[in-house]
Parts: structure tokens; sequence; C-alpha cells
């Protein structure tokens, strides 16, 4: 069998599934349930100065009959105690003395208080910490978490001032409130960070009652932004995580985070550049045990791959990550319906007809059986009738030899500029 051994900056575990810093991580009971279950690393809920949490707090976005597709929180950082949290730290890693537990941190940008809870956490034994520069309510408006995450300077001064006493590996977390998330990755790894981790939740809101006109959540009738993660943002991970991966200038190792449901997401994740993952959502949904099947699965596809560990599997995909600017626009594919098993809904005809570039068409054969076809002249390739399409297989978009060679509008536009150049 594939070895599952991860190893993230100098951070060891038995597998690369960690929990990230989240509810499931509150407590020394949680995490070592967790690890029981098999769990190969924790990172424990961010610690600060405690503070009060509100209730409610979570909320969730319900799509087509699956529940939490989308997860909404308000909940802030650690509300117990300091010191209960180090001494449940140093129990859980007595007991499980071969999983990672990181501390995720948040203070003040300030020097002092930053060297303080670093002495505190590594002095009962923490693998490594995690600074906490992406949570999007409540501490950032306490001048912390997306307030410092989204200030290049700020993410490089602070991590600086980590590095200056840490001695244990130091991971940045990132938030994806930001325009471009490679200027705060870069300014982490100029501050000296061994890793980076992406992404923090993002800001949403996740509802408005339309019979009480009350926002969801609401506290006493008042609601607030909070951070959005599950399923709906792992289009948004994954290429907040490639940009960062495919940029020369970020050279550390990644965490990945953000919709990680299943072993299939995170081949999708170690791919596009993570050396390991953190999960919070899926196992508030479905229990600390959905690991097992992540492990089952990402064992026997790397198997399957003739893989013989997962560091074989990490950046695969990067190479094949690119700018608009570079893809062939030369390349021409077709869709071609399966009449044998298409079901006759109509929709890839309504679809492409009202939004598209009307290509399909209904017809009947001899015997006066109606079928949907493709003009295939007029089909220009955009995938929308396979994507709209409710049965797996019965339209395929086929590749065409248009005898073309390559070309980019890159490659196009420097063809252009060279013959103005000459003609001039």
């Amino acid at each position: 069998m594939a070895d599952l051994y991860s190893n993230l900056a100098g951070i060891s575990s038995p597998n690369p599934f960690w929990l990230a810093s989240a509810p499931p991580t509150n407590s020394g009971y949680q995490v070592q349930r967790a690890f029981e279950a098999g769990w190969g690393g924790a990172v424990w809920k961010t610690l600060g100065e405690p503070i009060i949490n509100s209730t409610s707090r979570f909320a969730a976005v319900s799509f087509n009959g699956q529940r939490v597709a989308g997860f909404n929180n308000i909940e802030l950082i650690s509300d117990r105690p300091l010191e209960v949290n180090l001494r449940e730290i140093a129990e859980t890693k007595k007991r499980f003395p071969d999983r990672a537990i990181v501390a995720s941190l948040m203070v003040e940008p300030q020097q002092e208080k930053w060297h303080e809870i670093v002495k505190q956490v590594e002095a009962v034994g923490v693998d490594g910490l995690e600074l906490n520069f992406g949570c999007p309510h409540g501490m950032a408006e306490r001048g912390m978490g997306a307030a410092s995450g989204q200030v290049p300077a700020l993410v490089e001064q602070q991590t600086y001032w980590v590095k200056e006493v840490a001695e244990t590996p130091v991971i940045v977390k990132l938030t994806p409130n930001i325009t471009d998330i490679t200027a705060t990755a870069e300014a982490a790894v100029q501050g000296g960070a061994d890793s980076i981790s992406l992404i923090n939740t993002m800001n949403s809101l996740a509802a408005v009652d339309i019979h009480t006109w009350d926002t969801v959540p609401n506290v006493d009738g008042i609601g607030t932004h909070g951070g959005y993660c599950g399923p709906a943002v792992k289009p948004i991970a994954l290429h907040m995580l490639a940009e960062c991966a495919k940029n020369e200038r970020v050279t550390v190792p990644i965490s990945g985070i953000g919709g990680i449901s299943n072993w299939q997401n995170v081949v999708e994740f170690m791919l596009m550049g993570a050396s390991n993952i953190q999960v919070c959502t899926a196992a508030m949904h479905h229990g600390f045990r959905i690991v097992e099947d992540m492990i089952d699965g990402l064992s026997n596809y790397l198997d399957d791959k003739g893989l013989d560990s997962v560091d074989q599997l990490i950046g695969r995909s990067v190479h094949k990550y690119s700018d608009w600017g570079n893809v062939n626009l030369n390349h021409q594919i077709i869709a071609r319906i399966n009449t044998e098993t298409c079901i006759n809904c109509n929709k890839c005809q309504i679809a492409c007809e009202d939004t598209a570039h009307q290509c399909i068409s209904r017809y009947k054969d001899g015997a006066g059986k109606s079928y949907l076809l493709v003009n295939e002249d007029e089909c220009v390739g955009c995938n929308l009738c396979s994507i709209v399409c409710p049965v797996d297989g019965v339209i395929d978009m086929v590749k065409v030899a248009n005898g073309l060679p390559p070309l980019s509008w890159n490659e196009r536009q420097t063809a252009m500029n060279t013959l103005h150049a000459s003609n001039s």
C-alpha cells in the first residue's frame, strides 16, 4: 500500500488529513476523539485573549436538496481561558505523540504580545504554529485577523516577530478577502514563514428570512457578516492555491483548505500543490469518522496510479494551470449527443438556444421518433450542453482535428507586433 506519511515544513503526521482551526478543535476532548478516528493532525482552535461568543452563530446554505452546500459562521476565537487550552494541548500531545498538533494564534499586532503567546504555547509541546491572518469578522473589527491579513506589510512584520522567538515551524494562514492572495503569500515568505495555509473563510451573509426580514443568522434581531466555507468555496480555494503554487516567489509548502469534503477533493488539492489538507465543514456536517473514507480513498487511488507516497502526487497539475493568454486558441471541440441514451428532456437544446449558440435542433427519424442533433459547423465547444445534461455520458465533447497549429493569444500578439514593426 502507498505511504500516507506527510511532512509539512518539518511537521510530520501519519497522514495528510488535518482538522482546521475551528469548532471541531475547540477542546482536548474533541481533538482526541478526532485522533482516535484517524486524523493525522489538528490545528487547535485559535488562541488569544478569551472572548465572548454570541448565540446564535451558525447558518448554512442549502441548494437543490443538498444540505450545507455552504456554511456561514460568526463565531470568534477560543472563548476558553488560555491556561485551560494549554493544559489540554499538553495532555493530548502526551496521549498521541505521533499526531501533529499545531496552535493557531491571534493577538494584536504588537511584537511583545506575539513573543509572549508563542513562548507559552511552545512550552506545552506543540509541533508548530499557525498565525491566523484570515478571520473576517469580529476580530477584524479589532485590528486582527483579516484586518492584518489584507495588508502585506503587516503580514510580513508579524510573521517576522513570531520567527524571532519561534522554535517550531510557522504556518501563515491567509485570507481570501483580498484582490491578489499572492501578495500576502509573498509577504509571509519574506517574513520568514515556513509554510502558508489557505484559504480562510470568506466574507458572507448567509441569507435573509423573507418572512421576518431578519438576517440569518441573527442575534436578538441584529445580524452581521460572517465567514463562508464548505463545498461552495472549493473552486475559489483551488484557484488561490494554484496561484500561489505556480508563483516562483512563494517558495514554501502549502496546506490546502476550503470546501474539502472527500478523498477526491483531497487529490485535487494535492495535484494543485497542497502538501497536506485541512478540513472543517465536512467534519461538522458528518462527524470525525469521515476521515476513514478519505484515508481509504486516497490510499487506493495512489495504488491505482502506481504511486508509492503522497509526495509523488503533490503539484503534478500545477504546470497545467496558466494565464488565459497562454491557452491554445486553435484547439477545437464540439458536442455530440448519444441518441441511444438521450432521455429527450430538452435541457441541452433550451440552454443552447436561449443562452449559447443555437446549434442544437430537434428532428424526427423515418419512424417519427424525435431526437436531438448538434449542428457541428455552428458548435463552439462551450460545454454548456454537457453541463446541463442530467445523464452522464449522453453528451461527449469531442476534439476536432482542424489541421491548425497551436496558437495562443500571447503568440498571436507577438507575431502581430513583429509584423507591424517590420512594416513600419
